[in-house]
Formats: structure tokens, C-alpha cells, sequence
């Protein structure tokens, strides 16, 4: 914990300037974006600085009168108890009822302090201890205590009714504090319940059967497997709505292609849709590019011009990368989104603008909030329908669709007439692709180019000759251990289960960061032959092996226990009890 202190010498400094000084100074931490205990802590810790006191409690009472946050300096977790005890019950109950400063001389006379609080106060010893304590309030109701003791000494400098008026300003701003913190509390209380209504919504549906199409009805995306149909369910549900989305997924998954469906499927479908990569830009261009300037705003602004939100305004605005905003700027973007409203830079009139957010994210945004890089109300205001994207491995029976659909992009651009021969679709099938559909693209784009007759086949792709790039990265960071390695793996592509590499590759789970344990991906089929074991039988064999303990199998999987439980209601899968 942070600690404050400024020295005041009372000789050198009228009673008005160290009140003046010591509000500027709470003012200051009860700005700071931390945590409330440890604000009200350190505020504890700033008094003494300025008061001739020996403990000082801060405590905040629940909707039923019973403390709820009880701080004095130097808190940490668990010691609430602690600087619980140290309060004068029936002196605390006299502030709270009346609302009214009270001060006592001499704890040791008073009838508001019983043989227990006077032994806490370390006045058992005959020494003479004031007390005083205010209110806090939230309008007009009292939410707290601000209460601190001290030995009597009718000389001091500092005289109780000076301390009074001191101790109630002080005690008003901590109020105002906690009515913000109430109302951002309450405000990510309701989305995160509006958040879990959906997703119910989501889990409950039950898409209609029908018959499987080789492309599913949205414009570049192309897939017939059970994950991009569900996701696609789920963005005609989440479509009807003007709902803040935020996609989550790896790099190449086609995030902006699902936003643009989003958009394009809702009511706003004839308004515009604007698209915006956050981590393209530094955060001065980027505050003038979403927001707008006015004329002379910096240099070079030789014009008025809208930002991306007013270009939006009754359409959707899809902000990619989200998760590489500065903190500083994760603020000014809060606004926004809260309110619907903000400045040009360089302007002072406020502009009022209706739009819907996508954003857009491959960082793992719960491990940033933890790390205090993005701000935890924000992280609740853009994740209220959250929509996970499938990796391409997760999707295997689209590649020959997507490879299929690639080549003949390329044949139009390049005015040829290639296709794919006996088993060239198998060796891309067997492929991982850590770049998910933009790397198969380019795979196929670069096989096609490299191709001198009519068919493409096996031998012709690069990792068939062991020159895939991906590959080679892999290598690279095995072979130097002090070099950064990829954030997901990028094995060799192999046939199916033919041969084992030398090097085992372990994937890694996408929201944990963690390295998954190996799981077989292979069976032996009635003849003997190596068959790759679909998702379902994967969740089978790993709940088979632990015993059909859940949590066991979640943690073979490198999963969370909740995953695994979608997972087993997804496919089916009927837990057996012993």
C-alpha cells in the first residue's frame, strides 16, 4: 500500500492553509483509480499527517446498518475485524441515528463508551483520550463513520471544533466517493446480468435442422461445421438487438467479417458501418480520428472534420483491437460509450450520436483487468454479449470448403484454371494453422503460384519439403530458448496420426494462456488402421480417464470445469454416475 505523508510544521503554517492543503491532498487519492479499501486507508493514513491523532477508522455501513467496509491505516485483506473492534458500538450508533457530529473529552466519563471500548482506546491506564467522529453521507442519508482518538492535551494546536469542520469536509468527499462507487457497482451489476440473459438465450436456443450448404448465408464466410453454424445462430439472435458486442478470438478468425454480418442483419443494416483498428494508430491520432478535430485544434488541422463516432451515428462502429488502447485513453472511450456523447479535440460543444459497437479483441482482456492494463468498467461495458470465434483446428471439415473457395479466387485474379489433385486436400487438412483462415489463404495462394501444371497436389505445399514457414518459426523458438516464443503453437503439418514429430507440440488453451496436457487424438479403428479422433470422442476418453469426474477431465484437457460442462451438454455426452 501506498503511503501518505506531508509535514506540516504548525508554527510555519495558519490552521486555514494545512485544512486547505490537507483536502487538496485527500482529494488527490480519492481520485486515484484504486481500490476503495485502499483508498479509505490511505485517506487514514494522510490524517495523521495533519491531525495530532493515534487511530483513525473509516467505516461504511451496509443497506442493514451493519458495517460493511471498516478501514483504518494500513489495511490489508482480512483485517476489517481488526479496526471493527476498535468502535465505540453505542457511540457509532448515536452518530448514525442523529446524523450529528459528536465529540467527547474524556472517553473515560462518557456513558457512550462501555469498559470494553475504553480498554481498546488505551484509556484503562488513566489516560485522558478524546474521541470524535462525523458522519458520512450519501445526500441525506448517513452510509458511514469517520471516527479518530487521540490523548487529550488542552494545549495542542489543533482545538476540536477546528478539528470538527476539518474532519465533516473530509468526511463529505469520502461521500461523494462511495455514491460513485455505488452507482458503478450497480450500472456493471446490471450488465453483467443483462450479459448472462443473453447468453442463456444463446445456450437455450435450438436451431432449426436443415439441410447442410456448403456456404453458409454470409457474405465471405465459408464453412458447414456445427461451431460456424452455432456461431452463426447466435449472430442472427445477437443481430436483432443494439446490444454492445465484443468478439473474441485468435488473430485470423474473421472477426470483422462476423461484425459486418452483426451489422448488416440488424435494424441498423442501412445506416452506416464503420470499422476502425485501434492498435493502428498512436494515441493522439487515434482520440482525433474517433472523436473528430476542429479547425486549428493541432497543427496541420487546417479543417473542421467528424470523427469516426459522428461518421457512425445511426449505424454500427466496429473498433478492432481493442484491448491495445492506453489506459488513458480507455477513460475518454468510456465516456462515449456510457453516454453517447462527446467533444470534438479542440472543441467544446457536445455532440450527441446513436451508435452501436462491435469491438473486436484477441487479448485475453480478464488477465489485462487483473494486471490493471484495461480498466474493469469499460471491460464490462464492451462485453455484454461476448461471442466467441472458433480456431481453424477447431473447424477441420471446413478446410477443403475454404481451400476450394480460395483457389478459385485465385484462378479469376490470375485468369487460370488450376484445381486440387489426390490428397492435396488431405495434407492441408492435417495442417494446425496457428494463422487460422488467413494463413490457410496464403497457403493456398502460394502453392497455386509455385504450381507449373494444371493440379496442385501433395508434393507441391512447402511443408512437404520441409520449407513452411510456419514450421521454421516453431523450430527457431525451440531451438532458442531465450527467444520469445509464438503464443500459439506451430507445428510441422504432418498426415493424420502417420508419424509422430520429434519434437512434441502442446497446444495452448486461448483464454488461460496455459499449455494444454496432451490428449490422444488418435483411436484404433476395428481394422487396426489410425483414425483422428473426433471433439465428442475427445471429451469422452478424457472423461473416461478421470473417472468421470468433471473437474478431473477439465483439467486433462487444460480447461476450466465450466468449459467442460458446455462441452458435455453440446455433444450430448451423459454423465455417468458410480
Amino acid at each position: 500500500m501506498t503511503s501518505h505523508a506531508v509535514n506540516i510544521e504548525p508554527q510555519t503554517a495558519s490552521m486555514s492553509d494545512i485544512a486547505l492543503i490537507g483536502i487538496y491532498e485527500i482529494s488527490k487519492i480519492l481520485n486515484k483509480p484504486t481500490r476503495l479499501e485502499t483508498t479509505l486507508s490511505n485517506v487514514v493514513s494522510l490524517l495523521s499527517s495533519f491531525m495530532q491523532m493515534r487511530h483513525g477508522v473509516i467505516s461504511l455501513l451496509s443497506d442493514d446498518d451493519i458495517p460493511n467496509i471498516t478501514v483504518g491505516a494500513g489495511w490489508n485483506e482480512g483485517s476489517d475485524e481488526r479496526y471493527r473492534a476498535r468502535l465505540p458500538e453505542r457511540a457509532i450508533g448515536q452518530i448514525v441515528t442523529t446524523s450529528i457530529p459528536l465529540v467527547v473529552e474524556n472517553i473515560a466519563s462518557n456513558p457512550l463508551f462501555i469498559r470494553r471500548d475504553i480498554e481498546l482506546l488505551g484509556a484503562g491506564d488513566g489516560t485522558k483520550v478524546s474521541f470524535i467522529g462525523v458522519p458520512i453521507r450519501v445526500d441525506t442519508r448517513v452510509v458511514g463513520t469517520l471516527t479518530i482518538d487521540r490523548p487529550w492535551d488542552s494545549t495542542a494546536v489543533h482545538h476540536l471544533d477546528s478539528d470538527v469542520r476539518f474532519l465533516t469536509m473530509v468526511a463529505n468527499l469520502i461521500g461523494q466517493t462511495v455514491q460513485l462507487q455505488r452507482v458503478i457497482f450497480r450500472d456493471r451489476e446490471r450488465l453483467i446480468a443483462e450479459s448472462h440473459r443473453l447468453q442463456k438465450e444463446l445456450l437455450e436456443l435450438k436451431p432449426a435442422k436443415s439441410k447442410s450448404t456448403k456456404k453458409v448465408p454470409i457474405e465471405g464466410i465459408v464453412g458447414d461445421s456445427a461451431v460456424i453454424r452455432s456461431l452463426l445462430d447466435k449472430v442472427a439472435i445477437v443481430a436483432k438487438s443494439h446490444s454492445t458486442v465484443l468478439l473474441r478470438g485468435e488473430s485470423g478468425t474473421g472477426k470483422e467479417l462476423i461484425a459486418k454480418a452483426i451489422h448488416e442483419s440488424s435494424p441498423r443494416a442501412k445506416g452506416p458501418f464503420v470499422k476502425m483498428n485501434c492498435a493502428a494508430l498512436p494515441e493522439s491520432v487515434l482520440e482525433s480520428e474517433l472523436f473528430g478535430h476542429e479547425k486549428g485544434a493541432f497543427t496541420g488541422a487546417i479543417n473542421a472534420r467528424k470523427g469516426r463516432f459522428e461518421l457512425a451515428d445511426k449505424g454500427t462502429l466496429f473498433l478492432d483491437e481493442i484491448g491495445e488502447i492506453s489506459p488513458a485513453f480507455q477513460a475518454k472511450l468510456l465516456r462515449v460509450l456510457q453516454e453517447q456523447e462527446f467533444e470534438r479535440v479542440g472543441g467544446n460543444q457536445t455532440l450527441k450520436v446513436n451508435v452501436r459497437v462491435i469491438a473486436a479483441t484477441n487479448k485475453n482482456l480478464e488477465e489485462a483487468v487483473v494486471r490493471k492494463e484495461f480498466r474493469a468498467d469499460l471491460y464490462y461495458r464492451i462485453s455484454v454479449v461476448p461471442l466467441m470465434l472458433p480456431p481453424l483446428r477447431q473447424r477441420k471439415t471446413d478446410i477443403p470448403l475454404l481451400a476450394e473457395e480460395f483457389l478459385s479466387r485465385f484462378n479469376k485474379e490470375n485468369e487460370r484454371d488450376l484445381s486440387f489433385g489426390s490428397g492435396a486436400l488431405d495434407v492441408l487438412t492435417a495442417c494446425y494453422f496457428p494463422g487460422n483462415v488467413r494463413e490457410l489463404e496464403n497457403c493456398v495462394r502460394r502453392t497455386a503460384t509455385l504450381t507449373q501444371g494444371e493440379r496442385i497436389s501433395a508434393d507441391d505445399f512447402a511443408c512437404r519439403h520441409n520449407e513452411c514457414l510456419s514450421a521454421t518459426l516453431w523450430a527457431t523458438s525451440e531451438d532458442d530458448p531465450g527467444r520469445a516464443r509464438p503464443e500459439i503453437p506451430l507445428p510441422v503439418a504432418r498426415r493424420p496420426c502417420s508419424r509422430p514429430p520429434s519434437t512434441p507440440h502442446r497446444p495452448v488453451n486461448w483464454l488461460t494462456r496455459k499449455t494444454l496436457r496432451p490428449a490422444p487424438r488418435c483411436r484404433r479403428s476395428p481394422s487396426g488402421s489410425d483414425e483422428p479422433m473426433s471433439e465428442r470422442e475427445r471429451y469422452v476418453d478424457a472423461m473416461e480417464r478421470s473417472g468421470w469426474v468433471q473437474a478431473k477431465a477439465a483439467r486433462l484437457l487444460g480447461l476450466t470445469p465450466r468449459q467442460v460442462g458446455y462441452a458435455l451438454k453440446k455433444h450430448g455426452i451423459e454423465i455417468k454416475r458410480f
